[in-house]
């Protein structure tokens, strides 16, 4: 299907920021305190962050496919050859991460204003042991198991017509942030990652701690090198 410059955009923008306001909400959810969801765990942030990639991409999906993440964007160009608008999808959803992220500040306004610890961790992913390459690995591997199955989704009849294809891959993501999550908090997503980062470093919440840009290109470039690695191997093997 084709989609209009302007409905790429828009549709990004806004399926992405619903994907982030669902994801980094479940994440100050559980993290702050004066949170009703405080210490609620692990499973609930998996299932709070597929939930948002169901509500965003059913949202953005009949105006731009929902991508709603630049490794997704990379991985179809990198086995169809069409780059051309590659990079207006990316700007959507960097635009839409951003946007996603401020709103999940207003929501929470009252208890950031009360914050006494660091919030990164809400806004964007921090591991667990700081290791670059590990990291590294762990962010491409991580993307290729989101990536790969979602292009051969593609190759299922009637999956993409029926809406079915959204559905397995909002479950594919929580799986992924059960089984692969761990190390890193998979970013899996370089614009949920780099969007909401630069938010945080712009908000005006107290003891917010930094914002790491140190380590903010290992979820970006990880991420990114899954997704070709996805669609090289997708397009060799199918």
């Amino acid at each position: 299907m084709q989609f209009s410059n302007g409905d790429i955009f828009v549709g990004e923008v806004i399926g992405t920021a619903i994907l982030i306001l669902f994801g980094a909400g479940v994440c100050a959810a559980v993290t702050l305190n004066h949170s009703k969801a405080k210490a609620a765990g692990w499973i609930v942030i998996a299932f709070g962050w597929g939930f948002g990639v169901m509500a965003g991409a059913y949202t953005a999906a009949p105006l731009s496919g929902a991508h709603l993440n630049p490794a997704v964007t990379v991985g179809i160009a990198t086995d169809t050859g069409d780059w051309d608008k590659v990079p207006l999808y990316i700007l959507g959803q960097m635009v839409g991460a951003a946007i996603g992220a401020a709103l999940t500040w207003l929501v929470y306004f009252a208890q950031f204003g009360a914050n006494e610890q660091p919030t990164l961790g809400i806004f964007s992913t921090v591991p667990e042991i700081r290791n670059p390459v590990a990291n590294l690995l762990t962010e491409t591997i991580a993307t290729v198991g989101l990536v790969l199955p979602i292009l051969a989704l593609g190759l299922t009849k009637g999956l993409g017509e029926s809406g079915t294809t959204i559905l397995i891959v909002s479950f594919l993501v929580v799986g992924i942030g059960l089984s692969l999550g761990g190390p890193t908090g998979y970013a899996i997503n370089p614009a949920r990652d780099l969007g909401p980062r630069i938010v945080h470093a712009l908000l005006p919440i107290p003891h917010k701690g930094t914002s790491d840009w140190g380590y903010s290109w290992v979820p970006v470039a990880g991420p990114l090198i899954g997704a070709v690695l996805s669609g090289l191997i997708f397009n060799a093997a199918f």
